[in-house]
């Protein structure tokens, strides 16, 4: 009876350290490959980054953020009303968000951010006329193109930028109201990741991932990162998916699901794979057909309004894998990237995660039935949707910030982790010095 509980901290142990030493492998190699031929298109691999050690506004803050959480989380999570508990772990996880990215600043942290020559700010005064807009789109997304889109233009679907263009318009431009707009948006995410594992899996087990959401690493790309934005958006539509297969006001959270899926496909071609979390949700819930009744007209509603307005998805598509190409895309190597990818992976999701998805594995593999089962499936579906990803070739760097969308959904692996206080400080460790020795691009 004592040994088992050992031998488990003891692999878990040594899954973290295996996540440790592919971190450690990457930045080898990487740095070589850079200084070799500069082929990565990154300064410190495997991450977007330069070596930048200081200090900011938000050191204060993040380290009480930090130190609150590991040490009232686990019991606040366990015995808070639930209702409380998501408001709690909103307001904490916005807290934590803003407290890093302020160690920068607020200008170099937050308000510049979206505002640099590859962001969605850059064009807002091009979308005067959004119908003419959306029907000459693709002519600019080639960089040989008249006029072409900054990178991140590009390579999204109108909607992102519309999303900014619409803030503007309502006297919320600028960087400072586009970067707040994502932060606390995207701190969202962690709340609709609960709510689809409580209707999928328990509340005890969603309890328990609540601390580990709250102290994401990747909280340091979430801020402000529009990719923060379209996590929490596609969070909610399996959320919405989650509550309508467990009965759950069935119409309307169906409806409101497949919306929101129609609008994650014209904010990121590549969140299309979040069809496999999706296809998870329906398996694992009791109801699996008359959801589909009403999320399907749902999810038609974006796509007809965009193909209406003269802005076809697969022709922008195909166009785009060809400015891929041109770009950093077309030099960047697959064969080191498609494993520094996962590196990138674990400095976002943390080593406590690694154990919890060792953890996931012996579950799946042995076949346990009940509640953390179905947390597993629902973790492995996440992590398949970001291996698919990784092996298109269309991810290689900066998966620290594109893939956040579905790193998200692998940090409630860590519900399965004992001793959670110690786990969580490294959680809070590792983003304390992601945040305080880089500073992070894109």
């Amino acid at each position: 009876m004592i040994r088992e509980p050992s031998r488990d901290l003891r692999r878990d142990l040594y899954a973290a350290g295996a996540a440790a030493l592919l971190v450690a492998v990457a930045a080898v190699v990487g740095t070589a490959i850079q200084h070799r031929d500069g082929t990565l298109r990154v300064n410190w691999p495997p991450l977007l980054a330069s070596w930048d050690p200081h200090l900011g506004p938000g050191t204060p803050a993040a380290l009480a953020v930090a130190v609150a959480v590991v040490a009232y989380g686990p019991a606040l999570a366990a015995r808070l009303p639930w209702r409380g508990l998501l408001f709690t772990v909103w307001g904490t996880g916005t807290a934590w968000i803003f407290s890093l990215a302020l160690v920068d600043g607020w200008h170099r942290g937050i308000a510049r951010r979206l505002t640099t020559r590859h962001e969605y700010l850059q064009v807002i005064d091009r979308f005067q006329d959004i119908p003419a807009t959306l029907r000459t789109f693709t002519d600019h997304i080639l960089l040989d193109s008249p006029d072409n889109w900054p990178a991140h233009v590009a390579g999204h679907p109108p909607a992102a930028t519309l999303t900014f263009v619409h803030l503007d318009r309502i006297g919320l431009g600028g960087g400072a109201w586009a970067g707040v707009w994502c932060i606390v948006l995207g701190a969202t995410a962690a709340l609709a990741i609960l709510v689809t594992v409580r209707a999928l899996a328990d509340e005890q087990l969603a309890r328990r991932a609540a601390p580990f959401l709250v102290l994401a690493p990747g909280a340091v790309w979430l801020g402000a990162s529009a990719d923060a934005y379209f996590a929490a958006v596609a969070a909610w539509a399996v959320a919405l998916l989650a509550l309508a297969v467990t009965g759950r006001r069935t119409p309307w959270t169906a409806f409101g699901s497949g919306l929101l899926f129609g609008l994650t496909l014209y904010l990121s071609y590549g969140l299309t794979l979040y069809a496999v979390i999706a296809a998870a949700v329906l398996f694992l819930g009791r109801a699996r057909v008359r959801p589909l009744l009403y999320a399907i007209p749902g999810f038609l509603v974006v796509p007809l309004l965009f193909t209406g307005l003269g802005f076809y998805w697969w022709e922008a598509y195909d166009i785009l894998v060809t400015r891929y190409y041109q770009g950093a895309g077309g030099v960047r190597p697959q064969a080191y990237w498609v494993w520094a990818n996962l590196a990138c992976q674990v400095l976002v999701t943390g080593l406590a995660t690694a154990a919890g998805l060792r953890r996931t594995a012996t579950t799946l593999l042995h076949k346990e039935r009940g509640p953390r089962f179905r947390l597993a499936l629902l973790t492995a579906a996440a992590l398949t949707a970001m291996l698919v990803a990784d092996l298109s070739g269309m991810s290689k760097a900066e998966t620290e910030r594109i893939w956040l969308p579905f790193a998200l959904w692998l940090i409630p692996s860590c519900a399965h982790l004992p001793s959670p206080r110690a786990w969580l400080a490294a959680q809070a460790t590792l983003a304390l010095l992601i945040n305080h020795l880089l500073f992070t691009g894109w």
